[in-house]
């Protein structure tokens, strides 16, 4: 049977954010999810990604951004960003039972969930789903400078046609960073991990991701 969602609400300084929990009986873990820049928490591709993770036995939080939650286009600036990920999490380790709290982010999230990380945010490891290390057509303009004093767990799940990261140059990231970080490809995956010639829906797409993350968080259990 399916994990029940809940909807909630997390207070941001003077603001207040949609989220949506779920936990599965005995979950080892939990994962805060944070949406790109384009799509809010209710996209297909977060939504089937978090039900599959509950599956593998993780509790899941998905939350807006700001600007989402406001009906703007343009994302939020760091700062408010890393205050949204702070009560996300803070949400999330107030539902627990005190086990490990991971942080993960499609695109602009998972960047967002590193600097806050890089900040002094709390985390056992981050996920990043598509990881945008450049702009696309402008591999000069690197977003890495904070990730290499990160030591914790870090998965980088990456279509090899991503626009946001070169192959070359994500991989000489992730070895910079050292051991901590592991980078697996999706084989002619683009932004979205959709796959030219390939007919999944969005929700089938970030469902097909959930094994490999459940798998790297089981394997780095404390």
């Amino acid at each position: 049977m399916p994990v029940p969602e809940s909807p909630i609400t997390i207070a941001v300084g003077g603001t207040r954010i949609s989220g949506v929990y779920a936990r599965p009986d005995n979950p080892f873990a939990t994962l805060v999810v944070a949406h790109g820049a384009g799509a809010g928490m209710e996209h297909p591709f977060l939504a089937g990604f978090t039900r599959s993770l509950n599956e593998e036995s993780v509790a899941t939080l998905r939350f807006n951004f700001p600007y989402r939650e406001a009906g703007r286009k343009f994302p939020d600036r760091p700062p408010a960003a890393i205050a949204a990920w702070r009560a996300a999490m803070e949400d999330a380790a107030s539902r627990s039972n005190g086990e490990p709290l991971w942080a993960a982010g499609k695109s602009f999230g998972g960047r967002m969930a590193s600097m806050a990380v890089a900040e002094g945010m709390p985390a056992a490891g981050l996920v990043y789903l598509g990881y945008p290390l450049h702009p696309p057509g402008k591999p000069e303009k690197l977003r890495d400078e904070h990730l290499y004093g990160l030591t914790l767990p870090m998965l980088f799940l990456q279509g090899t046609r991503d626009p946001f990261a070169t192959p070359e140059l994500l991989e000489g990231v992730v070895a910079a960073i050292g051991p901590s970080a592991t980078l697996e490809w999706r084989q002619g995956g683009g932004h979205t991990f959709e796959v030219a010639g390939l007919k999944r829906s969005a929700e089938e797409v970030g469902a097909s991701l959930a094994g490999a993350v459940a798998a790297f968080m089981t394997g780095h259990r404390s």
